[in-house]
């Protein structure tokens, strides 16, 4: 597929439908997070490793505490990337593996659109929150950046980015074989998270 048509049809299926997740949820306004230690999280993928995340709550309090929250508390453990797309991210932490699911609650959407100061650009190796056209409709669905995105910044919330596994999320991408343009992969062939754990340094 030649370059400039896979980018416009990643920027197409971005806009269209990037990220759902749990819209009928309640919101949910959580206290920043606790900045005196750095948070991590490592996510151990079935078959693939483990990729570490530097989690960056200066700029994205509510969204950090809220996954460290759910990480916790073993919401991620057994879940899947549902969501790949080669040169682009890999998508998951929906517990109806397809897209439309999520956590019991929603936060607010910390980007610019939205009236927040985050300096975290989609890049590759940021994670951020996947949502619905609605600013405030993160629930549990994150993203990680395979490829810089950057036209995503100011629209979704990054909080944090990886510091090793990067080799591991260009693995699941070449190993993917989605059915449609939007990266969607069949449920019995979704990379499973066997745990995601929270660490602090």
């Amino acid at each position: 597929m030649k370059k400039t048509t896979k980018t416009a049809m990643l920027l197409a299926a971005t806009m269209a439908t990037v990220l759902l997740s749990g819209c009928g949820a309640k919101k949910e306004e959580a206290a920043p997070a606790s900045t005196e230690e750095t948070p991590y999280a490592v996510i151990t993928v079935k078959n693939y490793g483990t990729i570490k995340v530097k989690l960056d709550p200066s700029e994205a309090p509510l969204t950090v505490q809220n996954f460290i929250k759910l990480a916790e508390s073993g919401f991620y453990d057994g879940l899947t990337f549902h969501r790949i797309m080669d040169g682009f991210m890999i998508q998951g932490g929906d517990p109806d593996g397809n897209g439309t699911g999520g956590a019991d609650t929603n936060i607010k959407g910390e980007f610019a659109s939205n009236g927040v100061d985050n300096h975290i650009s989609h890049k590759r190796g940021v994670i951020s929150m996947a949502r619905s056209q609605f600013p405030d409709s993160a629930s549990s669905q994150f993203f990680i950046v395979q490829s810089d995105s950057t036209f995503l910044d100011g629209e979704y919330a990054g909080f944090g980015y990886v510091t090793e596994g990067i080799e591991v999320v260009d693995q699941i991408c070449a190993d993917a074989q989605p059915v449609d343009d939007n990266g969607t992969i069949p449920a019995d062939a979704q990379p499973v998270m066997e745990s995601i754990k929270i660490t602090y340094e």
